[in-house]
């Protein structure tokens, strides 16, 4: 019998699947496809497409919203539970579960939201309309950055990575709780009222030791709903509902030796990386192009978001590890200098998705969701461009240090 070819094996449809940078690939080819659709003969079906109402009732009772809105408080709920399920983890017995570990990606997750917010705020200043999308550029998307980072291959050190998921999850979490204090409105107190009560029963069941991971999904639409209909973004309710999801198992409760948590994880990864956020790709950055010019780039908003994303997320994050590990708070991770952390931190200014989503929230304005998009756009390819380039003229440089060394010897 003839053995196999390993080439084929490295690169069957399989290998690509699983690859780190897939899903990140697929972000990128789902907004190229919006652009050409929004800027096409298409352009009409696009947006026919995005407003079509869609309803869900029961007996005359239920909801009823475009498909973007579906999209984007529908499906993204369940992207945000998925985030709510990784924070949960890596607090609890992951990267984050010890001060030690989780004090330079926590330290530099702060800089790396204060000071593109700080560079937005100081170009909108003179336009007071704009200042709602402060927290835009503070955003990280994991998906986009790690499918970055993995396309340098195995010769970027495994800490790298380490690092800038555990920088990611904390920049989320700190995404989710500017969400839920300033992007909410018109509260309704009876539903927030229904949510509150939905939300102790989860944790009841919780401490209850019930394991039926059914039962966490009902109450948990139960939640969503109630949280919709009461002026706080629904796609918080998926964090929530993640927190009460038991992380340990119990006998006959789990399949396959994992917890309701891992087991969810395990069957919610790939459809949130390759199909909601792909199509929120789609719904989100179909930014029109024609007449667009110099002076539609640079005007406050969309050059105020992407000056935060490029210049303030590296600088930020950089900075703040810079101080811990000057003040021996931290130290860098192994196999990790200044110039690869720096590489990282630039990675980190690939906003996209939440981004995205975030100026979804603070701007309602087509004109002004639309200069949102370039600046997003815009700031997520050039720091994509530039990260990806100083970390492998890092990793050459390394290289060559080691074959010069070696030489010598």
């Amino acid at each position: 019998m003839a053995s196999p070819d390993p080439a084929r094996g490295k690169f069957s449809p399989a290998a690509l699947l699983h690859h780190e940078a897939t899903p990140g690939v697929l972000l990128a080819l789902a907004a190229v496809v919006a652009l050409i659709a929004n800027n096409s003969v298409l352009t009409g079906l696009y947006d026919r497409l995005l407003l079509a109402t869609v309803s869900v009732t029961v007996e005359g009772v239920g909801i009823e919203k475009p498909l973007l809105l579906w999209i984007n408080d529908g499906l993204m709920a369940i992207f945000f539970f998925l985030v709510g399920l990784e924070i949960k983890r890596e607090m609890m017995e992951g990267k984050l579960s010890s001060l030690r570990a989780a004090s330079l990606p926590a330290l530099g997750a702060v800089g790396g939201m204060v000071v593109p917010a700080l560079i937005f705020v100081a170009i909108n200043a003179g336009t007071p309309a704009n200042l709602d999308g402060w927290a835009i550029p503070a955003a990280t998307d994991i998906a986009f950055a790690l499918g970055a980072l993995a396309l340098i291959g195995s010769r970027a050190p495994a800490s790298l990575k380490v690092f800038l998921l555990a920088l990611a999850v904390l920049d989320d979490l700190g995404a989710i709780v500017v969400i839920a204090l300033f992007y909410t409105s018109n509260l309704s107190v009876g539903a927030l009222g229904v949510a509150g009560a939905g939300i102790a029963v989860l944790i009841a069941m919780n401490l209850l030791g019930v394991r039926r991971i059914g039962l966490y999904i009902v109450v948990g639409l139960v939640i969503w709903v109630a949280v919709l209909k009461s002026g706080v973004h629904a796609t918080l309710a998926g964090v929530v509902v993640a927190l009460t999801v038991p992380l340990r198992g119990a006998d006959g409760a789990a399949q396959d030796g994992k917890s309701p948590l891992e087991v969810l994880e395990h069957v919610l990864h790939p459809w949130v990386a390759f199909m909601i956020l792909p199509l929120f790709a789609f719904a989100n950055a179909g930014v029109p192009l024609t007449g667009l010019s110099v002076d539609d780039l640079i005007a406050p908003l969309p050059l105020g978001i992407a000056a935060g994303l490029v210049i303030g997320k590296p600088v930020g994050i950089l900075g703040a590890c810079w101080i811990a590990v000057r003040m021996g708070w931290a130290s860098l991770p192994d196999g990790v200098d200044w110039l690869k952390l720096y590489g990282v931190s630039q990675l980190a200014g690939i906003g996209f998705t939440m981004s995205l989503f975030i100026g979804t929230l603070a701007f309602s304005d087509p004109a002004a969701q639309s200069a949102v998009r370039i600046g997003v756009l815009g700031g997520t390819v050039l720091s994509m461009v530039f990260g990806m380039a100083v970390l492998a003229w890092a990793v050459r440089r390394q290289e060559t240090k080691a074959t010069a060394a070696a030489t010598v010897e």
